[in-house]
C-alpha cells in the first residue's frame, strides 16, 4: 500500500540524520536484504510454477536454449566469482545491485497483471533502498552522474507480437533471468552488510 510505502521510505530517510550511523547503515541494509531475499523466493516460485506447467519436451528444450541466451542484463560489469564479490568495495557492490534492479523496471511490466503488481512495487522499494545506502556512502552522489544513461531497452522482443513457441521462450527467459539476477543482488548486499560488522565472517 501506499502508505506503507510512504513509511518504509521515511524509515530509509532517517539514516541522513541518526547520530548513529553504523547502528542506522547496518538497519537499512537489513531492511535492503530482507527485500531482496523476498524478491529472489518470488522469482524462484514463479520460475518453478512456470516449469511445472510444461511439458517434459518443452522444459527440456527451454534449458538448452536458456544456456545458449545471455540475458538482458548481462552487458552490466559484475564480479565473476565469490572471490572477486568479497574483494569489492561496498560502494561497487551497491552500485551493481542498484543497476541490476533498475535493469528489471522495464522487464517487470511484461509480466502478467498479479505478478507485474507484486514485482514492480517491490522492485521500487528496494531501488529506494539503496540508492539511500549509495548517498549514505562517500561519493555515493558521482556513481550516477546521468540516471537516465541507467535506463535499459525493454526486454528483448517482449513489446512485438510473439508466437506461441516464442512467448514461451521469451515467459521462460525472462523468468530464469530474473532469478539469476535477484540471486546476485541478494549475495552482493549480504556481504556488503557484512563489511559493517567488523567481527563478522563474510566468506561466502
Amino acid at each position: 500500500s501506499n502508505c506503507k510505502r510512504v513509511m518504509f521510505v521515511l524509515s530509509l530517510l532517517s539514516v541522513g540524520v541518526s547520530s548513529q550511523p553504523i547502528t542506522d547503515g547496518q538497519r537499512l541494509f537489513s531492511i535492503a536484504v530482507s527485500r531482496v531475499q523476498h524478491l529472489h523466493l518470488l522469482a524462484q516460485r514463479f520460475l518453478s510454477d512456470f516449469e511445472s506447467s510444461l511439458q517434459a519436451e518443452e522444459q527440456h528444450q527451454l534449458n538448452k536454449i536458456f544456456l545458449q541466451d545471455f540475458c538482458n542484463s548481462d552487458y552490466i560489469i559484475s564480479p565473476i566469482d565469490k572471490h572477486e564479490t568479497q574483494r569489492s568495495s561496498v560502494l561497487k557492490l551497491l552500485s551493481i545491485s542498484y543497476r541490476l534492479v533498475e535493469s528489471w523496471e522495464f522487464p517487470s511490466r511484461s509480466l502478467s497483471g498479479g505478478l507485474r503488481t507484486q514485482i514492480s512495487s517491490k522492485l521500487s522499494e528496494l531501488k529506494t533502498g539503496i540508492l539511500l545506502l549509495i548517498r549514505a556512502s562517500q561519493d555515493g552522489t558521482e556513481i550516477f552522474p546521468d540516471s537516465s544513461a541507467l535506463q535499459l531497452a525493454p526486454y528483448g522482443n517482449y513489446y512485438q507480437s510473439l508466437g506461441p513457441d516464442e512467448s514461451l521462450k521469451r515467459t521462460y527467459e525472462l523468468l530464469a533471468c530474473f532469478k539469476k539476477d535477484m540471486h546476485k543482488v541478494e549475495t552482493y548486499l549480504t556481504v556488503a552488510k557484512c563489511r559493517l560488522s567488523p567481527e563478522a565472517n563474510c566468506t561466502l
